[in-house]
């Protein structure tokens, strides 16, 4: 029975992700909204849902391991899968506002969070704090584009549809993504301790990929269609919404002790958002071999976990 709910959560990712990033990018055609926003904003909460649901119920139950190593191997998942396999399926160009400041912002993010992960413990002021900076940031993303500083929409292609038909769609894709990714992450996890897992590694492997889906069949479907902006927007955005926002709610909540055994994979993490940005910053887009060699390291890192 596991296995039939694991492949009926695939279904439900696949089929969202189609809904949800055909719905979007109406909605910002309609509305004359950058997809890169609908990326970073809408796209990148409703499909980091699944991380915010473990993390937060891991630190409340005391499982510190998982609420942290969901986040950190969620966002090594994000950054070097996810966007490695949407290059591949068509090469990301990055827009100059997620050079200016989505990526910045990556990069400070993960590097503050590597710095409090050495302290030992995420205390409630430290939650706070990563709040208070998801706020500004949220902020900032809304004052640009209302000044009209993100990328300017591209033309209509004439689908339209009423507007509770996009909304139907959105929703509707959202909630069959998180669904989905809660099926398969549960039953995946099952599977996975059935067979002798400690909770670290399944918190670094099968809940982070789990928890990653909805963001990887967003950001693949969106590439497939066209819609790089969305895919990348949703990366970027995801990725620090993962930080600055459900760590910041957990730790706000109950305060969490984080192991030493966590600070290689959050320098990784950090190593990864260097990559990233530098392939970005240099050639303006992701192509297909940096696509290739993102997924290759992430390749190599899950190696590194079963090895270590």
């Amino acid at each position: 029975m596991l296995y039939v709910l694991l492949i009926v959560g695939f279904v439900l990712l696949i089929k969202g992700a189609d809904f949800f990033v055909d719905g979007a990018s109406v909605l910002a055609r309609r509305f004359h909204i950058p997809t890169v926003v609908i990326g970073l904003t809408i796209a990148a909460l409703g499909t980091s849902l699944p991380e915010c649901a473990v993390s937060i119920t891991a630190g409340v139950a005391g499982n510190a391991d998982i609420a942290i190593s969901n986040v950190v191997g969620s966002n090594l998942a994000n950054l070097l899968l996810v966007l490695g396999l949407s290059a591949l399926m068509r090469p990301l160009s990055s827009l100059p506002a997620l050079l200016r400041r989505d990526f910045p912002w990556c990069l400070a993010a993960s590097a503050a969070l590597a710095a409090l992960c050495f302290t030992g413990r995420l205390s409630r002021p430290m939650g706070f704090a990563l709040l208070a900076a998801c706020v500004i940031y949220l902020f900032q993303v809304v004052r640009s584009t209302l000044r009209g500083q993100d990328a300017p929409e591209k033309e209509t292609d004439g689908r339209r549809g009423p507007a509770w038909w996009i909304v139907l769609t959105i929703v509707g894709g959202l909630a069959a993504i998180v669904f989905g990714g809660q099926l398969v992450v549960n039953n995946a996890q099952a599977i996975a301790l059935a067979w002798g897992m400690s909770e670290r590694m399944v918190g670094l492997t099968i809940v982070a990929i789990g928890t990653s889906l909805p963001e990887l069949v967003t950001s693949v479907v969106a590439a497939r269609k066209g819609e790089c902006d969305l895919a990348i927007g949703n990366v970027v955005g995801s990725s620090l919404l993962n930080i600055l926002f459900i760590l910041g709610v957990a730790a706000s909540i109950v305060p969490i002790s984080v192991s030493p055994a966590l600070r290689p994979d959050v320098l990784l993490m950090v190593a990864a958002a260097v990559l990233v940005f530098l392939f970005c910053r240099l050639g303006r887009t992701i192509n297909r071999l940096e696509g290739l060699i993102c997924t290759a390291c992430y390749g190599a890192y899950i190696v590194f976990l079963i090895v270590r």
